[in-house]
This record gives C-alpha cells, sequence and structure tokens, in this order.
C-alpha cells in the first residue's frame, strides 16, 4: 500500500480517542459477560429487578404528566398507562420468577418473529448471493424457538442471564479489538509511516 492511499484511508482517523481507555473499559464489560454467563440465574434476576424499577418510574413519570396537563384529551390515557406500568413493576419486583417467565416468553417470541422474516427473506432473495446464510439463519432462530418453549417455563432460570452474559462479552470483546486496531494505527500515525495529521 502505498504511502498516499495509506493517508487516504486513515483521512477520518480520530487522534483524540483514548484507545487504552476503551481496551480496558471492553475488558471489564467482557469480564462482566462471563460472569453473567457463569451465574445466568442472578443475572436474570438483577434484570427483572431493573426492569421493574424501570417500569415504576416511567409510571410514576406519566402521572405526573397527567397531572401537569389536566386540560389535554390524553390525561385519562396517561393515567391509565401510569397505573399500568407500576402495577407491573410491583408485581415483578414481588415475583421476579415471573418477570423471568415473561422475558423467557418474549425473547421465544423475538426467535420466532426473527426467524419467520429472515425465511420470507430468503424466499425474496431468488438467485442472489447470501440467500442460504439468511435462511440457515432464519431456521436456527426457528430452531432455538423451539428448544426453548419446549424446555419452558424451566429454561427462565437460565435463558434470560446467558443471553444478557452473551451480549456483554461480545460488546467487551469488540470493544477489545477496536482499541488494538486504534492503537495500531495511532503507533503508525506517530511513527511517521502515513505522515504526522497533528499539524
Amino acid at each position: 500500500m502505498s504511502t498516499e492511499t495509506t493517508e487516504e484511508s486513515y483521512a477520518e482517523f480520530p487522534l483524540d480517542v483514548d484507545w487504552q481507555l476503551i481496551g480496558i473499559t471492553g475488558g471489564i464489560v467482557a469480564v462482566l459477560g462471563v460472569l453473567a454467563i457463569a451465574f445466568p440465574l442472578a443475572t436474570g434476576l438483577s434484570v427483572t429487578y431493573a426492569l421493574s424499577a424501570l417500569l415504576i418510574v416511567s409510571g410514576l413519570v406519566h402521572g405526573a404528566a397527567a397531572f401537569s396537563n389536566r386540560g389535554w384529551s390524553g390525561t385519562v390515557w396517561q393515567l391509565v398507562l401510569a397505573a399500568v406500568a407500576v402495577l407491573a413493576g410491583i408485581v415483578l419486583l414481588a415475583n421476579p420468577v415471573l418477570g423471568l417467565a415473561s422475558l423467557t416468553v418474549l425473547v421465544i417470541g423475538y426467535l420466532l418473529v426473527d426467524g419467520l422474516v429472515e425465511l420470507a427473506a430468503s424466499i425474496r432473495m431468488s438467485g442472489q448471493e447470501g440467500r442460504g446464510y439468511i435462511a440457515a439463519s432464519g431456521v436456527l432462530s426457528l430452531v432455538l424457538a423451539g428448544f426453548l418453549w419446549a424446555g419452558f417455563p424451566a429454561d427462565s432460570a437460565w435463558v434470560v442471564g446467558l443471553l444478557v452474559g452473551v451480549s456483554l462479552l461480545m460488546t467487551g470483546f469488540s470493544m477489545v479489538l477496536v482499541s488494538m486496531s486504534g492503537r495500531r494505527i495511532e503507533k503508525d500515525l506517530d511513527a511517521g509511516v502515513v505522515g504526522s495529521r497533528k499539524a
């Protein structure tokens, strides 16, 4: 690769980013992901408690908005929404296992819809490259939904925590990779491979 081409490829490279901090943050997020995977029940219960708190706060905000805008025609609906949110939050707080079961049903529903959408997309992609990958992904989502439904409600104890853990692990891992790539490019720039862009 010529110096001119390299300069063009690094033209938008940010020089004021703390890549080491991103890498450290990514490492911490990845470790949290591993812990979440190791203790899926505790993670799932934590997610349920967080969701219940959000519902209660959301209900209180809707209630406050309803009372502060009494002339608005949607006041009744705001109050109904506030009551439902607070009630749902209290139910989840009182019975987090029920919350885990509800979240597991949502995961199963998501996988089912995702699988059907991807299969439909693969059918519309007749003759296009990547059609097989889309179809395979759709089938995998449907199979996972089937397995989770077959094991429901026992799966509720670990599904949500495992998914949160995998998500955290992948996010942390990607942050570490981005940090390593950014530091490598920054070293190339500092070493004069592309010439100084700090001027």
